[in-house]
């Protein structure tokens, strides 16, 4: 009986230490894969979060937080994320929707506060919906960061504003829809933008970001770097964290919210965005702290325009990963790369953030952050490169034997 469970102790603690041993592979191959990526393209710095059955199992950073004073880059560095902060604004709209505030079926007209109308099809509405959509029929010739871009009062051009398609018929890509849809948030909120946010999803959640730069730890920030090609090098992009003290000063409620870009302004680290994407993998929910409904959730990962594989702020997308259909969303501005994608069937999801690297594309997405989202999707979901510990154990080494000699022969 001593011998049964000396043996059963033993064969645990081998369990155990292959286990461990099976991650720290796991992670030696990662990192040892993504070196090689910034070894053979340039690439300033990467960090990266990797979450498995709905739990983050990973994060690490690699390269410089900034280049010239040579600082490393850490997990708790905030980076401006860009377009993945989209997907903020679209789950603040959802959660005023479910509490009556809106509709997104309303026409965005009337919450704006001036007429949105497409001049070759006047008589069609333009709803929220289709705004959160990029169906709006809107495009961003005109600038995005005013909405005076739009507005028939303050410019002669706000036609130019529109494409020629019927609003709801076509695609395309707008960041100005998602500066107007902050300026939503706040005349139906009654809150500043960058405070709703905080309140309503980052304080819930214990997430530290936000989108005024001055409200943060600057020191934290990541600095961007852009990739001269014909140079061979990168060059710092200071506009990504300009202050935003003087605008505030004459700030309107519900006009001047585009100075913290709704559209493209979360600062954030990427396992605290690995957390925000765990929410909405789990369908709007987070450790038993509800953030939208999961009606909700299931409207933002609806695709509204197929070709596109677009919903509401959040995509679908099968050329990320072969053989996985990948929902989430990416951004780029400034220099900076980001991809926040998961499976929501087989709970597991990825984020990379590059504060600088070659600006190259391949099947839609950055060559960098692609070739690292696979990368890590190899070694820590799929264990291609893995190391597995097989224990085996000897036909008459059974918990169940008692004799001194078959115990010996397990030697």
């Amino acid at each position: 009986m001593i011998r049964s469970s000396v043996f059963k102790i033993a064969n645990i603690f081998l369990l155990c230490f292959g286990f461990l041993f099976q991650s720290t592979a796991q992670s030696t191959n990662a990192e040892e894969c993504i070196k090689n990526i910034m070894q053979q393209t340039p690439v300033v710095g990467l960090s990266v979060a990797v979450v498995k059955k709905g739990k983050i199992i990973y994060t690490h950073s690699f390269g410089n937080k900034n280049i010239e004073a040579n600082t490393p880059l850490t997990d708790d560095c905030l980076f401006r994320i860009a377009s993945i902060s989209k997907s903020f604004s679209a789950t603040s709209i959802m959660q005023l929707a479910e509490k009556k505030k809106l509709s997104l079926e309303d026409d965005i007209s009337n919450l704006v506060g001036f007429k949105i109308r497409n001049p070759k099809f006047p008589e069609t509405v333009i709803t929220l919906r289709m705004a959160m959509s990029h169906r709006s029929s809107l495009n961003d010739s005109q600038g995005y960061f005013t909405l005076d871009a739009i507005n028939p009062d303050k410019n002669k051009d706000w036609a130019k504003c529109y494409n020629s398609y019927e609003p709801g018929t076509g695609y395309q890509y707008c960041n100005l829809n998602y500066n107007m849809i902050g300026t939503i948030i706040e005349k139906k909120s009654g809150e500043r933008f960058d405070q709703y946010v905080k309140h309503h999803i980052l304080d819930p959640l214990k997430l530290y970001g936000g989108y005024c730069v001055d409200s943060l730890d600057n020191s934290r920030f990541a600095t961007i770097y852009e990739y001269n090609d014909s140079l061979k090098s990168f060059n710092a992009s200071p506009a990504a964290y300009a202050p935003r003290s003087e605008e505030i000063k004459n700030y309107t409620m519900g006009y001047s919210t585009p100075i913290f870009s709704p559209t493209g302004g979360m600062k954030i680290s990427a396992p605290d965005l690995a957390v925000y994407m765990i929410m909405h993998m789990n369908q709007g929910k987070y450790k038993g702290k509800r953030i939208i409904s999961k009606e909700s959730a299931k409207q933002m990962q609806t695709m509204l325009s197929v070709k596109e594989g677009y919903g509401l702020a959040i995509l679908k997308t099968d050329k990320l990963i072969t053989g996985k259909t990948m929902t989430g969303h990416t951004g780029s501005a400034y220099g900076l790369y980001s991809a926040m994608f998961f499976n929501p069937e087989e709970k597991f999801g990825i984020v990379v953030i590059s504060n600088g690297c070659h600006p190259a594309y391949t099947d839609g997405f950055n060559a960098v952050i692609k070739k690292t989202v696979n990368c890590l999707y190899d070694n820590f979901i799929a264990g291609k490169n893995s190391i597995t510990i097989l224990l085996h154990t000897h036909p008459t080494c059974s918990a169940t034997s008692q004799s001194p000699a078959a115990f010996r022969s397990c030697g």
